[in-house]
């Protein structure tokens, strides 16, 4: 299943109001953590899976990546991304994740910012990623964390007056699709246990480097008191991940 929500327009322009919309890499709540597991990108060949508007792409390129392509399933989304980039080092693909096809070898760095939970087999990607990265190549990548999306109702417990009891986590050995809602529309998810990322990782030949789970700092809760809820749960998993040489 190749899912495509954000060529609709109700949805897209929901995703339009998002802060990490708006504001970009600084309006996404793990950006602080993400980029502290990004490799130097000066000469570089970097590409981005599922690159939306191309923030990291313009990002890379900022720090003196060589050439940058940008691969999305969405129309609209690559649509803004162009508008908002002038840069001819940097190339925009609307090619699914999953039929992607690059020369091996081609690419220095391989990013992917919270797409990988839309794909079906994790594992393809990976074997995907270690044959078109340059040996000692990094593999950087955020998805939605196993502990978030371990249930269809992808949201908390409240008590009778709706204060926030506990994050549930149930059915999270069984892997495969969650039907969840995002933006109030309807999505379809796929759940997999954290040891599935790590594992198939190792399988197709990469050294796991750093793994991180998503926390609110303190400047982030001082903003917004409510995201001090952020740290009951983590919502996000971030990899770094280098292919063995």
């Amino acid at each position: 299943m190749k899912q495509n929500k954000y060529d609709d327009s109700h949805f897209f322009s929901e995703y339009k109001k998002m802060a990490r919309s708006v504001d970009g890499l600084e309006g996404a709540g793990e950006w602080a953590i993400f980029k502290t597991l990004l490799p130097e990108f000066k000469n570089k060949d970097v590409l981005d899976l599922g690159c939306g508007f191309g923030w990291h792409c313009r990002y890379a390129r900022e720090n003196q990546a060589k050439s940058v392509i940008g691969v999305d399933i969405s129309e609209k989304m690559l649509q803004t991304a162009q508008e908002k980039t002038d840069d001819p080092m940097i190339t925009y693909l609307k090619i699914p994740i999953e039929e992607i096809n690059f020369s091996d070898a081609q690419f220095d760095v391989v990013i992917s910012s919270l797409a990988f939970h839309y794909i079906e087999s994790f594992g393809g990607i990976c074997e995907k990623v270690s044959q078109y990265l340059k040996p000692g190549g990094s593999f950087v990548f955020s998805v939605e964390h196993p502990i978030f999306t371990s249930r269809n109702q992808q949201d908390w417990y409240y008590d009778e007056e709706g204060r926030l009891l506990h994050w549930p986590v149930d059915h999270y050995q069984r892997e495969g699709i969650r039907e969840t809602t995002f933006l109030t529309e309807h999505v379809m998810k796929y759940h997999r246990t954290f040891s599935t990322y790590i594992n198939d990782l190792i399988g197709a030949g990469f050294e796991i480097n750093a793994v991180r789970e998503s926390m609110a700092s303190e400047e982030m809760i001082k903003i917004n008191p409510e995201m001090e809820n952020e740290n009951r749960r983590p919502m996000f998993l971030m990899i770094s991940a280098e292919k063995k040489t």
